[in-house]
């Protein structure tokens, strides 16, 4: 695909967005809506009791609460693993000895270029949390094979979430 074009229709704090007009593989000139977010890095946080870290968080956009990960925006130059250990410090309070990379997931690609890295993270102790004034949250430790069970039945609605559970879950039991 080529880009022929670019025109920015408005630039927000985390987002902006653009119609780009560009060439498909099929030689097809397509104007598309485009909206452009820095990414985000997602966690799998499971302590010794075999219990995943979920947080219950309100989210005005889906208009009420969502069980999801500790999760955030990378910042300008920050690698996905860092912004993962930061986020679950900030939003969990816990930090980890063991890291492992769950991949990535793409969270609406048809419109977003919101690419979220998800890892797994164990060996877990007690961090400072630094909750935003914009965020209500509230920290859970769900038993793990509860959160998986929740993934698949639809409790969990948060794309990113699910994929990091299931994908945990596949790690944990191949």
């Amino acid at each position: 695909m080529s880009l022929q074009s670019r025109t920015e229709y408005f630039r927000g704090r985390v987002v902006h967005v653009t119609v780009d007009d560009v060439v498909l593989p099929n030689g097809h000139l397509a104007s598309l809506d485009v909206v452009h977010h820095p990414g985000g890095a997602a966690v799998v946080a499971l302590d010794a009791e075999m219990r995943v870290c979920l947080l219950r968080q309100y989210r005005y956009v889906a208009d009420g609460w969502l069980w999801e990960l500790p999760a955030g925006k990378l910042e300008p130059h920050e690698e996905p693993l860092a912004t993962a250990q930061r986020e679950l410090a900030e939003e969990a309070g816990a930090r980890a000895a063991q890291w492992q990379p769950l991949g990535s997931y793409l969270s609406s690609p048809g419109v977003f270029t919101e690419v979220i890295h998800l890892f797994f993270a164990t060996g877990l102790a007690p961090a400072a949390t630094a909750h935003e004034a914009s965020e209500v949250i509230e920290v859970h430790w769900v038993a793990f094979a509860e959160a998986r069970r929740w993934a698949l039945d639809g409790t969990i609605r948060d794309g990113k979430t699910a994929v990091g559970v299931l994908r945990a879950a596949a790690k944990l039991n191949p």
